[in-house]
């Protein structure tokens, strides 16, 4: 019998916790010379899988729902000592997963049920069908959410998953891989853990379809490298999403928005509010209101009960938006609160006025806590700087509603909330617009983004 060798401190990709800088654990590096042998099995795992039905794979998926809830406390632990966000929000990504798990693979399989279209003489059956091994490479801002929505639309779908996690936090994906694998046949979903090197491999090897939810320039970069196979991709990147508040709104409600919208999860959401225009006539009432509910959020340790932001999860992420607050001050920007030295990874949440779009933190995502808010006269020029981005996930007016829904109909983003934020009803797919995204996630044509569409026609009698 063979044994295998035990890995070696340079064979261990190690997580550390962005609250303290202790080790939380390892995961055993991946070698680059072993991807094709992974891509390999998932491929031969392929014929099997596909032959079942949407919905007999979809009910294989659903017992680990209830296996997940079972582990919720331990592994949203786990997640938030990872990922730094505050326990209760850790907990509850654990949770969210595993309360929709039964409903999302019905779902899927619904989405992708055949459709039959009939002219005289002519039935077309239209199949939706797995492309055959997809590549998943997640992010580390909701490091069991989006590993979630990537891999249970690819698998009921009828393709086999290989997952690259964020090297920031592979420890819960690796749990939620495990979890899922108990009710998988072998080679069905597969992990491998690393950093760039890894990465390119896998979007290198003989794989059909990359999902990737990430920076705009890595995205590039992967567009690039599936070009050659004209490989299927699915891409979420960057964004900047805007508010506009405009004369009309509640802005009771237009505030409470802008703070959380900007400070949840540290700022790190791909949907965070990260420019906010507000009518000149209504700002000053704005603002006040914006620093009352801002006043309500304390920065800390993941694990302080009183704690509802947590630390920025690098350090190269801290610099990035320190720099930018920086730059943002010596061009002119009023600081009115933050931007306070704070040891260790954490940043202040810290509010900024009298922004300009010679400022790189309005033109450059920022992925960090912070508000900025520019005064506009008009409607009009609110849409001119809205829009003024190569970005175009998400966007938000508040405001009278007809007025509202005038001036989110000219907003360049895939999502637009009118006073209200840009989440969309049951079945909505998550899309972005510009350079924020290539094929689109969730909702019934989300789901087929995972497919390949083939057209069956027949004779009819």
């Amino acid at each position: 019998m063979t044994t295998m060798p035990t890995p070696t401190d340079t064979d261990l990709l190690r997580s550390y916790n962005p609250s303290t800088g202790e080790e939380v654990g390892s995961v055993p590096i991946t070698p680059v010379a072993q991807v094709d042998a992974i891509i390999a099995k998932a491929q031969a795992a392929l014929p099997a899988w596909q032959a079942l039905t949407p919905q007999q794979r979809a009910d294989m998926l659903k017992p680990a729902g209830e296996a997940l809830e079972a582990r919720a406390e331990e592994l949203g632990k786990l997640l938030s000592l990872e990922q730094g966000k505050p326990l209760t929000e850790g907990i509850g990504e654990v949770s969210g997963c595993a309360a929709r798990m039964s409903e999302e693979a019905d779902e899927v399989a619904k989405a992708i049920a055949p459709d039959i279209l009939e002219d005289e003489g002519v039935k077309s059956t239209i199949y939706y069908d797995g492309y055959g091994v997809c590549a998943a490479i997640t992010p580390w801002n909701f490091p069991i959410l989006m590993p979630h929505w990537t891999i249970v639309p690819a698998l009921v779908a009828g393709n086999t998953v290989i997952c690259k996690p964020s090297e920031q936090t592979p420890l819960i994906a690796d749990e939620y891989v495990k979890v899922l694998n108990q009710f998988l046949p072998e080679g069905v979903l597969q992990i491998i853990h690393g950093e760039d090197d890894q990465g390119k491999a896998l979007v290198a090897g003989d794989v059909n379809l990359i999902a990737f939810t990430g920076s705009k320039n890595a995205g590039q970069h992967i567009m690039q490298s599936a070009a050659k196979g004209l490989k299927r991709l699915i891409l979420e990147l960057g964004s900047k999403d805007p508010l506009i508040v405009l004369e009309g709104a509640d802005l009771d409600a237009a505030a409470a928005f802008a703070a959380r919208n900007s400070l949840r999860n540290c700022g790190q959401v791909c949907v965070s509010t990260e420019r906010i225009y507000v009518q000149d006539s209504i700002k000053p009432q704005f603002m006040d209101k914006l620093m009352e509910q801002v006043n309500e959020f304390k920065v800390g340790d993941c694990c302080d009960e009183t704690s509802t932001i947590g630390p920025m999860v690098m350090r190269e992420q801290k610099e990035h938006v320190v720099g930018q607050i920086k730059d943002a001050l010596d061009k002119g920007a009023t600081l009115v609160s933050g931007n306070e030295p704070m040891d260790g990874n954490y940043v202040s949440p810290t509010v900024l006025d009298n922004l300009t779009h010679d400022m790189d933190i309005m033109t450059t995502e920022t992925f960090g806590p912070v508000v900025c808010v520019a005064g506009v006269k008009t409607a009009e020029e609110a849409v001119e700087l809205a829009n003024d981005t190569e970005y175009g996930l998400g966007a938000v007016v508040f405001g009278e509603d007809s007025k509202a829904r005038e001036v989110g109909r000219q907003l360049t983003a895939g999502m637009v909330g009118v006073n209200r934020s840009m989440g969309g009803a049951s079945g909505s797919p998550w899309v972005g617009a510009r350079q924020s995204g290539y094929s689109y996630h969730s909702g019934p044509m989300g789901h087929r983004q995972f497919c390949q569409v083939r057209v069956v026609s027949t004779n009819e009698a």
